[in-house]
């Protein structure tokens, strides 16, 4: 029995490392030398155009390893007969899945089932970062795409959550305090639904006031913003919308957050501290903010010949197989 144990203790030393080495910097080396600078030149001319694609990409990766892990479950269309992860609420304001699948296409011609979606997303998304200003970081590769994708699993933190409750959502997956903080610093990008802050504005908690942690020159610009239609949006950052800086944090400094959970980070004990050290510094933030973006990328990776690396990143390969299989 003791020679069965140790055994099995030696099997999981020789052997865990090389799964674990599955996901390195230059995965793609030898099969696909291109992978990246083709990931690369796709959001590059995405950006060009639509330089809000950023937000987008950043979200949608942010949806994707919150779920399943970063795996290219979200990516996954649903059918007739079954729901995808993009069904769920949370995810039907998610957009940018066409930059997914012109980086896949290209690369599909150029190493046909090498590059799995979930690198491509993960790649991208690091790429975007970049292009708008922020650390242009390298990222280990080597990421295979899940074979699951179901929208029960989809329970993201919403934009009302408390510091204490939105830390639990990062701590079950492995991440600190000081990672919640720098990742909700892309909110340096983007915009907000009314419907996602608008109860802020007037009557906040049965008050008859707006919330008197809001700005209230912010309160009055964003009450004619919400006031034109339900699906109007806000820039989340008011000063420097699509570039990836320090300015967010000044900003929630300043009373003028959009979200609950981006205002209450300036003023919770346990996370002020952290805002004022990226307001004052931009380029702490932005290796911090490197450092927390690959640790977002690893959150339960498959690796090794787990999943697979699909043909076309909305539809599983086994799902087309088992279509053959019955046409057959």
């Amino acid at each position: 029995m003791y020679q069965m144990k140790m055994s099995f203790l030696l099997f999981l030393f020789v052997h865990l490392p090389f799964v674990l080495a599955d996901l390195h910097v230059g995965f793609y080396r030898s099969s696909c030398p291109q992978a990246e600078s083709i990931v690369q030149q796709v959001v590059q001319n995405e950006f060009c155009r639509d330089p809000s694609i950023i937000a987008a990409l950043l979200r949608m990766h942010f949806h994707d390893c919150f779920v399943r892990g970063c795996d290219a479950s979200i990516l996954i269309d649903s059918t007739s007969k079954k729901a995808s992860e993009k069904d769920a609420g949370p995810n039907q304001t998610v957009r940018g899945y066409e930059v997914i699948d012109n980086a896949k296409k290209r690369l599909e011609a150029a190493c046909p089932s090498t590059v799995s979606c979930a690198d491509i997303l993960t790649l991208a998304t690091r790429d975007a970062v970049a292009l708008a200003g922020g650390p242009n970081y390298t990222l280990p590769t080597g990421r295979r795409d899940g074979l699951v994708s179901n929208p029960e699993d989809v329970l993201l933190p919403w934009p009302g959550i408390s510091v204490p409750e939105a830390l639990q959502f990062f701590t079950a997956k492995g991440m600190a305090l000081n990672d919640m903080v720098t990742l909700l610093g892309a909110h340096s990008v983007g915009v907000a639904h009314c419907f996602f802050f608008d109860y802020r504005l007037s009557n906040y908690q049965a008050s008859g006031a707006p919330d008197p942690s809001m700005d209230p020159a912010l309160v009055a610009k964003l009450n004619i913003t919400c006031a034109r239609n339900e699906d109007a949006t806000a820039f989340l950052d008011q000063s420097t919308s699509f570039a990836m800086d320090n300015r967010y944090f000044q900003q929630i400094l300043l009373r003028k957050g959009i979200l609950q959970i981006d205002q209450e980070l300036a003023f919770d004990n346990s996370t002020a501290g952290i805002v004022s050290g990226f307001a004052s510094d931009r380029i702490v933030f932005q290796r911090s903010f490197a450092k927390a973006m690959r640790k977002l990328g690893s959150i339960q990776v498959l690796v090794g010949n787990a999943g697979e690396i699909r043909n076309n990143c909305r539809v599983f390969n086994t799902a087309k197989k088992s279509r053959e299989i019955r046409a057959f």
